[in-house]
């Protein structure tokens, strides 16, 4: 029987670490995501869980501490935004690239400068190189379903990656939502227990991380991380089946909402989703066919099933909540756009709207905004910018 509760995406996602009781969570405080880490730290000092809670001294101390403790074979855990997540920078790709499965709870915001603590997604989408696995959350009930299948993905033995899981910062960290909990128990069995293959405590079988790594091996060192990145949407959508047997809450690579009819579609990421399915309603009640996709799962990009989806539309609106400033369009957009063309789909026109920086509102009127440009593509086959920003004054 689920437990209902009503949560903020913050407090439900410590709640998710508090059921998963990792070995290790090392964090330092930046607004939007503290109170994840603080939250946790009231489990620590309560003793309900066994965890050893490390307070660092900066955000490259935390994801150097998580990389040492899951190296040394415990399963470690923290939670950054904006320029914390920056600060991690380095560790981020060590941690990538020695295969350590860490998870790490993404709070999107605005990343400097000027200096802003709400949200949009330039820091995450900065990060997304980096090697780590990008799991999206429209909700808080999807940021806590995430949290919990985010180790089963990523300690996977064909993966072996870190996991982030992210969600908007202060509209679904801070606002306080319905949500439906899984017992302790069915997560502890769900979850599992970490025993990694390697370690550096594991004395039968000695072996060195991130070590110096020149011509001869870093090639194919680099190539098995790719591959191990490929073989991780095989496991999403795997794990993400078990989930759905557990919970009755279904998840694939991306949703699609009131798509099967629909002439033009908006792709978005995140709490903007919420907002595009209001408009949808309000406009299949006056027989205009429009849709939603809304990617959950970004690295690996699922460039094939995404294809294949947007190739039925006339029209597509991909929103960015972060810039690329590459004078062409927004990463979002560039990644749909390069999916298309790879698989040789040119049927439906595609634009790209930058909206939402800095923690801008987003209001019904301009998702409106999008979906009447996108009718009016429809019906005349004509795109006269591609590249635009939404809600700005220019």
């Amino acid at each position: 029987m689920a437990i209902r509760e009503r949560l903020s995406g913050n407090e439900a996602t410590a709640i998710a670490m508090k059921q998963i009781n990792p070995d290790v969570v090392a964090a330092f405080p930046i607004t939007p995501s503290t109170e994840v880490p603080q939250y946790f730290s009231t489990y620590v000092a309560d003793g309900v869980v066994d965890t050893e809670f490390v307070a660092v001294e900066s955000e490259h101390s935390a994801m150097s501490a998580c990389i040492g403790a899951q190296a040394a074979g415990g399963r470690a855990m923290t939670a950054t935004s904006a320029n914390g997540l920056a600060f991690m920078w380095e560790a981020l790709y060590i941690a990538a690239s020695s295969r350590l499965p860490i998870v790490l709870s993404a709070v999107n915001r605005a990343l400097s400068g000027p200096i802003n603590i709400h949200n949009d997604h330039s820091d995450t989408m900065g990060a997304r190189d980096s090697g780590w696995i990008q799991i999206y959350s429209e909700n808080n009930q999807e940021a806590y379903d995430n949290m919990l299948m985010a180790h089963r993905i990523g300690e996977h033995p064909d993966v072996m990656l870190p996991v982030m899981i992210c969600q908007d910062g202060f509209i679904t960290s801070h606002a306080i939502e319905n949500i439906e909990l899984v017992e302790d128990d069915k997560v502890k069995a769900f979850v599992g227990e970490y025993k990694p293959a390697h370690s550096l405590l594991n004395r039968e079988n000695p072996i060195s991380v991130g070590p110096l790594d020149l011509q001869l091996h870093y090639f194919e060192h680099k190539r098995q991380q790719a591959q191990a990145m490929a073989n991780a949407k095989k496991v999403i959508l795997e794990v993400s089946e078990e989930f759905y047997k557990l919970t009755g809450r279904k998840y694939g690579l991306f949703e699609e909402y009131k798509t099967d009819d629909a002439d033009v579609v908006i792709v978005v990421l995140n709490s903007t989703a919420g907002t595009v399915k209001y408009v949808i309603d309000q406009y299949r009640a006056e027989g205009k066919k429009v849709g939603l996709i809304k990617p959950r799962v970004f690295r690996p990009f699922p460039v094939d099933e995404l294809a294949d989806a947007l190739s039925k539309f006339k029209a597509v609106a991909v929103l960015d909540k972060a810039d690329s400033f590459n004078a062409a369009g927004g990463p979002l957009f560039t990644e749909i756009t390069s999916a298309l063309f790879s698989k040789g789909v040119f049927g439906p026109k595609v634009i790209n709207y930058i909206f939402g920086l800095g923690g801008r509102d987003v209001k019904s009127n301009d998702i409106e905004i999008v979906y009447d440009k996108l009718l009016e593509i429809a019906n005349t086959g004509k795109v006269d910018s591609v590249y635009n920003y939404l809600g700005v004054r220019e």
